[in-house]
């Protein structure tokens, strides 16, 4: 008896010993581990991402129609679902007043601590939701790449998931991730989505604070904690891991957009993030792409992301820009910037190596604002004349020349009322025999490119033509010590920057040759 016990348990050690094995080959047969020194063997932005430069995604769910009903005159924070918790008093406020969000919660739905945010999710109502004409809207925009905020700080899954039960099927009969993924993908767009679900344990905070949460509930507004606790706990970093997980595995996103705070969490959960993805890419033979914002990753194995900002310069790796044309999520009666604003932001990004992820904030219904879908579609008359100058491009020898600059570099520079001129100038190229100028502004009688003067060794080439995007008029033009002189056409095919297209005849060297004498000093 005791004999046959031994070989029982001299046969379960065995086969742990060959499960832990097999285990082992298995992960290491994986080409990304989870470390930097792996990670950073990835190709962070393959072509295809470097190329597209202008992608969408759409901030869209439940705390949508938590603005309706706003005073116009009022200002009300974006974070509505730990504004409204607010009050002044059992939640402190730097005024010792309610914000408005509170103010606002209180009047429209009751006391947060009755009425709090599980509230709002019960009344997602995406009666008007319409993937098909998001992705044709997305297309005809010149977007490359779209998708969905698959889940924003509210800890609210924007697809059917099976890891929480606060979803968009339980609260709103509808899976906007399959259904964009779809048809997005039919439109010839590479697949997105964003995350920004770090933050959920700050977001919260001042619920636990303010009160009335249901312990059943826990698994929305996380476990209790205290205002200042920036220390997630277990449950928190499972929770985290199970959503992206899954869906990483049911949906296949080409990119995955990381927002802030991500970087508070501990290294070995990035990690295992990253080694998981770029492995499912490989698995699945398409480059992934991963953003991110701050410091959550090392330059070198994704690609870091300036919110509603960019660099002042270019820089050697691709970069992204998060903006919005107005607030993030909807606003009544929102204003928005103009097309020809985002048109001159995309061109800044495009000439310093960065690409523009755009966003669009859709009513409460689902329905996307029609000042939003004109903006969209001038956009796209923009870039159906002059994408050649902007997709498939890299940096030319220098970004631009000209008076208008960013003061500085980083986040958040939008705040600088930028108003780009016919003398402000930003350079792309396609290849080493081909470059474009874009000229910011509508040009007058010439345009000068100080740049290429044939005083400055910016340009060593010969410029054998020069034409005008969009344009069929012959491009009068001359180099000379003020720079290149290009005549300005007597007509133009858009109404904002224009490109136009310089073909070089290549640097050349000559070679001695065979003849005998063409080697005698």
């Amino acid at each position: 008896m005791i004999k046959f016990k031994l070989t029982i348990v001299a046969f379960s050690i065995a086969t742990l010993g060959y499960s832990q094995s097999s285990k082992e080959q298995k992960n290491n047969s994986k080409p990304y581990k989870e470390s930097w020194e792996s990670l950073e063997k990835v190709n962070a932005a393959p072509n295809w991402f470097q190329d597209a430069k202008f992608g969408i995604y759409a901030h869209w769910g439940p705390v949508s129609s938590a603005f309706e009903g706003t005073d116009p005159t009022k200002y009300y924070a974006g974070w509505h679902g730990m504004k409204m918790y607010e009050d002044g008093k059992k939640v402190p406020t730097k005024n010792g007043k309610p914000t408005t969000n509170y103010v606002h919660h209180k009047k429209k739905y009751g006391n947060p601590a009755k009425y709090g945010y599980k509230h709002i999710i019960e009344q997602f109502s995406p009666t008007a939701f319409n993937a098909k004409e998001w992705a044709d809207l997305f297309a005809k925009s010149g977007a490359k790449f779209a998708g969905p905020v698959a889940m924003h700080h509210d800890n609210f899954a924007m697809w059917n998931s099976k890891v929480t039960r606060w979803n968009s099927i339980n609260y709103g009969d509808i899976d906007p991730s399959a259904e964009l993924k779809k048809e997005i993908e039919a439109k010839g767009l590479k697949f997105m989505a964003s995350f920004h679900h770090a933050f959920t344990w700050k977001y919260f905070a001042p619920a636990h604070k303010h009160g009335g949460i249901n312990p059943k509930d826990y698994d929305l507004y996380t476990n209790p904690h205290s205002l200042e606790s920036n220390t997630p706990d277990e449950d928190f970093y499972n929770d985290w891991w199970l959503k992206i997980k899954e869906y990483i595995d049911v949906y296949q996103p080409d990119l995955i957009w990381f927002d802030w705070w991500l970087e508070n969490m501990t290294e070995e959960s990035r990690q295992q993030f990253l080694a998981y993805y770029y492995n499912k890419g490989i698995e699945w033979n398409k480059e992934v792409v991963v953003s991110y914002k701050e410091t959550t990753f090392p330059e070198t194995t994704a690609v870091k992301d300036y919110e509603r900002g960019r660099p002042n310069q270019p820089k050697s790796a691709s970069w992204l820009t998060d903006t919005s044309p107005g607030a993030w999520f909807y606003r009544p009666n929102a204003k928005f910037k103009t097309p020809n604003e985002l048109v001159d932001i995309l061109v800044d990004i495009v000439s310093k190596n960065g690409l523009m992820l755009l966003n669009v904030p859709p009513n409460p219904d689902g329905s996307i604002p029609n000042e939003m879908k004109n903006l969209l579609l001038d956009m796209g008359s923009w870039l159906a004349v002059n994408g050649d100058a902007i997709y498939g491009t890299r940096p030319w020898t220098i970004f631009g020349e000209g008076p208008t600059r960013l003061p500085e570099g980083g986040h958040k520079v939008e705040k600088f009322k930028i108003e780009y001129t016919n003398a402000d100038i930003r350079f792309t190229k396609k290849s080493d025999n081909e470059f474009y100028i874009i000229v910011m502004d509508t040009p007058k009688k010439e345009v000068i490119v100080k740049s290429l003067s044939t005083s400055i060794g910016v340009l060593n080439s010969k410029i054998e033509n020069i034409t005008l995007l969009g344009s069929n008029e012959k491009i009068n033009w001359k180099r000379d010590q003020r720079g290149l002189v290009i005549e300005a056409p007597s007509t133009l095919p858009t109404k904002y920057a224009h490109a136009f297209k310089v073909i070089l005849e290549g640097y050349k060297e000559n070679n001695i040759g065979g003849a005998i004498d063409a080697h005698a000093d």
